[in-house]
């Protein structure tokens, strides 16, 4: 079948290459025929219009980046944008963070009890869960 539609432009008459190929026959020649006076029949005819029709079909179906490829490819991008938004965010929200704690020494000292549970010498600490 591949081999016709390949061979199909270059052939001046296509009927007799696909009556004697055996593909399809009642098929194609009943469709064929029966379309000769039709305006899409008529196009359909045209070796060019043929092979363009193939080639973008082929395109839309069986290529590498066919339709369900490239809907796939553009979902993940999409995620991947998003990802990257979410990511720049906490890295400049990190630095914020990191520039208040460089510049406030209460503010580390804050940090480091609540965070690492640290404390001075005569203190106790009480961790309440809520």
């Amino acid at each position: 079948m591949l081999l016709l539609f390949v061979l199909l432009p270059y052939v001046k008459q296509p009927m007799s290459l696909i009556r004697k190929m055996g593909v399809l026959k009642v098929f194609v020649t009943g469709a064929w025929e029966g379309s000769k006076n039709t305006r899409i029949g008529h196009a359909l005819r045209n070796k060019y219009i043929l092979s363009a029709l193939f080639f973008f079909i082929w395109l839309l179906f069986f290529d590498q980046n066919n339709l369900a490829e490239r809907r796939k490819s553009t979902s993940e991008y999409n995620q991947l944008i998003e990802e990257k938004d979410y990511y720049i965010q906490k890295i400049t929200e990190d630095r914020k963070r990191i520039n208040e704690l460089k510049t406030d020494a209460d503010n580390l000292e804050k940090f480091a009890r609540e965070q690492y549970l640290m404390k001075k010498d005569n203190e106790d600490i009480f961790v309440i869960v809520e």
